[in-house]
């Protein structure tokens, strides 16, 4: 079935969510790094069952030299060695969030351990960001395209 095409029908709507992105680039840049926040987006988007997510975040993960190994290992995450321990807080935080779990004081603790106050901030706003994609996309089903590598 043929759904809305959400960018025509209200692309000042879809323009401020790309600005969002932008502007938490930018933020993610200056505080914890980009392949902390590609990671954040598949998880989220594996959680969501996001295909279209998954499509478009895998290959900008590869695009900012991620390691294949590591984008197929995500949905496993807590049983391999390949993530640092910033990366396992933030994906920790990451499911906690999507899944809509209360964040305990300890847990809070952890993470400030690893994360600066702005950075927290930065990191809660990009996750909630992947999550409003990915029931957007979950809406309207946009055609999923995988690229070969």
């Amino acid at each position: 079935m043929k759904r809305a095409n959400y960018f025509n029908i209200e692309p000042e709507l879809m323009t401020y969510l790309i600005d969002q992105e932008a502007l938490i680039k930018q933020k993610v840049e200056a505080s914890f790094g980009v392949t902390i926040w590609e990671l954040v987006k598949l998880r989220a988007s594996q959680l969501n069952q996001c295909a279209y997510c998954l499509a478009m975040h895998s290959a900008q993960a590869l695009d900012y030299g991620e390691n294949i190994n590591r984008i197929i290992a995500l949905s496993a995450w807590q049983d391999t060695p390949l993530y640092n321990d910033k990366e396992r807080a933030a994906l920790a935080l990451c499911e906690k969030l999507t899944l809509s779990q209360s964040i305990d004081d300890d847990f809070y603790l952890a993470l400030a351990e690893l994360f600066d106050q702005r950075s927290l901030v930065t990191l809660t706003v990009a996750i909630n960001a992947i999550n409003s994609w990915n029931r957007i996309v979950k809406m309207f089903k946009p055609t999923v395209e995988f690229n070969e590598r």
